[in-house]
Formats: C-alpha cells, sequence, structure tokens
C-alpha cells in the first residue's frame, strides 16, 4: 500500500471515530493491514495538518484542518514578515534568524508547508535550523525566504 493510500486510511479513520493518540492511530492503521511505525504515523499527521481537538467531555480528538493552502500562506506570509531578519544556507542546511523569541513561531508556520525537501527543523530562541535533502533546494528555500524579510 502507498503513502497516499496510508494516508487516505487516515483521513478517513479519524473521520470516522475517536482517535485520540498516535499509539492508537498506528495500532488501527497496521489492523487495517498497513506496515507503519509511531514515526511514519506522527510524519503524516504532520503532513495531512492534523490536530487535535479538545471535545465536551474533556477527551481529545484528532481531526483534519481546516486551514486551507492560501490560509497558510497568509499565515506564513505574517510571520515571517514580522520576525524574520535573515535567512542563509550552508551545504543542506538553511538557517534562520529571527527576532528574539520567535523562532518557534517561525518554525511551527514552516512545518505547516508540505514540502518533501525539508527533512526537518529545529528552533531555539533566536534560531531556526532547516535540514533539507539538497544544497540546491537549501538554496532555493534560503532565497525564497530571504523575500519575506521587511
Amino acid at each position: 500500500m502507498t503513502k497516499s493510500d496510508r494516508q487516505k486510511k487516515i483521513l478517513e479513520l479519524i473521520g470516522s471515530r475517536i482517535v485520540s493518540t498516535q499509539t492508537d492511530l498506528t495500532n488501527l492503521l497496521i489492523a487495517e493491514g498497513f506496515d507503519v511505525t509511531q514515526a511514519t504515523t506522527s510524519r503524516d499527521l504532520q503532513e495531512l495538518r492534523i490536530m487535535k481537538v479538545v471535545l465536551k467531555d474533556g477527551t481529545y480528538k484528532y481531526t483534519a484542518s481546516k486551514d486551507t493552502d492560501t490560509d497558510i500562506n497568509k499565515k506564513l506570509r505574517k510571520v515571517m514578515g514580522e520576525c524574520l531578519i535573515n535567512a542563509d544556507y550552508a551545504m543542506n542546511i538553511v538557517v534562520l534568524r529571527t527576532i528574539t523569541g520567535a523562532a518557534q513561531a517561525v518554525a511551527f508556520a514552516l512545518d505547516s508547508l508540505v514540502n518533501e525537501e525539508i527533512v526537518g527543523s529545529i528552533a531555539g530562541d533566536d534560531t531556526v535550523m532547516i535540514v533539507v535533502r539538497s544544497e540546491k533546494n537549501a538554496k532555493l528555500l534560503a532565497s525564497k525566504l530571504k523575500k519575506y524579510i521587511g
């Protein structure tokens, strides 16, 4: 079964029942015949922009995000425009400098993008490190992000 099949099944499962943990979702996927680990489930949840909501009884449930790509791009432009100071790269790593205290918001905004070239990001107080798959992609991403600097 493909990644696309698995992600469709995740949307189906969280739409038809209360699923509140990655472990529960992983076990449901395994029961459906998918060969997955919790790490794979975690990546799928992020790519699908799945979020947890609190139910009336205080329990949690995964649900699909209502944000559209346009909404996410608007949020990204706003956060980057207000917080980004510099973007540079070395090899396959992009380093972003932000105003003090904004690095995690910037990393969160970037993580909401579905971009197969981004492997992951780490945020400190005023610095974000993004690992991408190649130096070419690092250069392109840094160039793209520099356009947000006000």
